[in-house]
Order: C-alpha cells, then structure tokens, then sequence
C-alpha cells in the first residue's frame, strides 16, 4: 500500500467510485453529513472508467451520487489551493443543482445538493476545526429557509500538520468516524505499517485499506497515476518555494524597513539637536526651519523646551 497515495485522483476514485465499494462511499458521506442526510444506499452517477480517466482535469476529481429520495451528492478530491476556489465550488454546486431540471420541468422537482470538498491544503483562515459545513441562514433570525444549499470543506492539513509518525498520537486524536477516514487519507502508510488500531474498526476502514494494498493499475492506469503524482508533489513543492520565497522576501523586507526608520530616526535626531544649539545662540524660527528641514512647529516645540527648561 505505502506505494499508491490515496490523495491522488485515480486511487481515490478507484477506492470510493466503483460499485463494489459503494459501502466504503457511502461510510465517507454518512461520516461528513448530518443525520438528515444520511444514506442507505446511493447510485454512482460517474463511476470510475479507466479509459475516461486518461482526460480528467489534474487536481480536481469528483464521484457524483444519488441517494433512493433524489438528493445529490458531489464529493471532491482537490490537491492543490487554486485562485478563487470558493467562487468555483459554488459555481459547481449551482450546474449540480440546476442540470437536475429538464425542459419544461417544474422547478418541485429539484432536491437538495450536497457539495464535499475534500481539500489537501488549508483554505479557510481563523478556523481551526478542519470539517466545516456551509448553509444559508437569515442573518438576525438564524433561520435556515434556503435548505437545498450545503457545502463541506474537509482540510486534511488541518487534521494532520500537528501529527507525528507515532500510531499512539493518531489514535488520540481520533473523535469521529469522519477522524477515522481523514486519518486514511492522510496517514494510510502509518495504518499500514502498524495495523489498524481497534478505535478505528467501527467504519469499514479495514476495506479500504485492503482495497489500497491489493490495487492494481493497468499500464495506462499506471502511467496516469504516475504523472498525476508528480504534478502533485510539483504543486506542493511550488507551493512551498513561494510561501519560502515570501517569508525571505517579508524578512528582507522588515530589514530594510528598519534600517530606513533607523536612518530616519537617526537623522531626526540630528536635525533636533542642530535647531536646539542654533535657537539657544539666538536664530531665528524660520531660519532654523530652513536650515534643519524640521516644520515650524516642531522647531517651536523645541523652542518652548528651551524656554522651560530655563
């Protein structure tokens, strides 16, 4: 298993968008929705084909489902942090949404959509929960009227920034059967390694993880998960150079920033003390403002100093 990342889009999809794991999707959803949305059993709408796969835009992967009562679930793999990535997961949930109307239908039969956005990067700022749940709400009532929008934001760094390699430290950390699959996604190679711990048995996380180890990749499949890896780990390390790159330049910048108010410190004194010694031998205010490049007020408060303390 340490050899197939379970974040990279084929594998993902290969684990919960086929119909022989519909439980393993099914387990993920219920773990991320609330009790209203839970699900028995669900229709994959884009299952996993190989041959399709080859065209799949690169960080972004999505499984669309639908449950027995016709809500529709969209659940996201996305890699890499992309510009105005919330304005694209509501422009998404809006196509999810409307493509469920055909001509001339009423708009009774449109059902509630579930957007989940499983994200390998921290997006939401101030936050520090990595599972929040987005839905409509009037501002001073809190009432929840607009009931078919609903988004979820999985951030696994979130999750997994302040793990170590030790088994011990996940399984504390484990809460929630949602803990138990993010704990898949992003520490599959420790549960590998170590076995699965017995707090973590009550999801079939078991499956998943055989699934991930028995996988096989055809030589197209193969290939596509190769370079979909190395675009992933060359996003992350773009990623990482500029935030390096940003915090050189921030400290670069911060030096310079202190030299210059050092220097502007430094002069102010000087010119201080040069109007001090020529108002105390009798010049002139203007003169000294001239002459120093201090405004006339300030000279006049030095003025006032010499003046008290005489």
């Amino acid at each position: 298993m340490g050899n197939i990342n379970p974040r990279v889009d084929l594998a993902f999809k290969k684990i919960f968008g086929v119909e022989e794991n519909k439980d393993l999707l099914i387990a993920l959803i219920n773990s991320i929705v609330s009790d209203e949305d839970q699900l028995v059993d669900l229709t994959l709408l884009n299952p996993y084909n190989a041959k399709n796969f080859q065209n799949d835009k690169l960080s972004i992967l999505d499984i669309k489902a639908q449950n027995h009562e016709g809500k529709l679930y969209n659940i996201e793999m996305q890699i890499t942090d992309e510009k105005h990535y919330d304005k694209r997961a509501l422009y998404y949930w809006g196509k999810l949404y409307s493509n469920q109307l055909k001509e001339s239908e009423s708009y009774g039969k449109l059902s509630k959509a579930i957007g989940i956005h499983i994200l390998n990067f921290s997006c939401i700022k101030g936050q520090d929960k990595y599972h929040n749940r987005f839905v409509i709400k009037e501002k001073d009532s809190n009432q929840h009227y607009f009931k078919d929008l609903e988004l979820h934001t999985i951030e696994l760094q979130k999750f997994a920034d302040d793990l170590s390699d030790e088994l011990s430290d996940l399984v504390d950390k484990i809460k929630t059967s949602l803990d138990i699959w993010v704990s898949f996604l992003t520490k599959y190679d420790l549960l590998s390694k170590s076995g699965v711990p017995q707090n973590m048995r009550a999801q079939p996380i078991d499956k998943a993880i055989h699934v991930l180890e028995v996988m096989s990749l055809s030589g197209v499949e193969r290939t596509a998960y190769e370079d979909h890896l190395k675009w992933m780990r060359d996003q992350t390390s773009t990623v990482e150079r500029v935030r390096e790159d940003s915090f050189a330049e921030g400290e670069a910048k911060g030096r310079a920033e202190g030299e210059a108010k050092g220097r502007a410190e430094g002069e102010a004194k000087k010119a201080t003390a040069t109007a001090r010694k020529m108002l105390e031998k009798g010049s002139d205010v203007d003169f000294v403002s001239e002459c120093t490049g201090l405004s006339i007020s300030e000279v006049e408060k030095i003025k006032r100093d010499i003046s008290a303390r005489n």
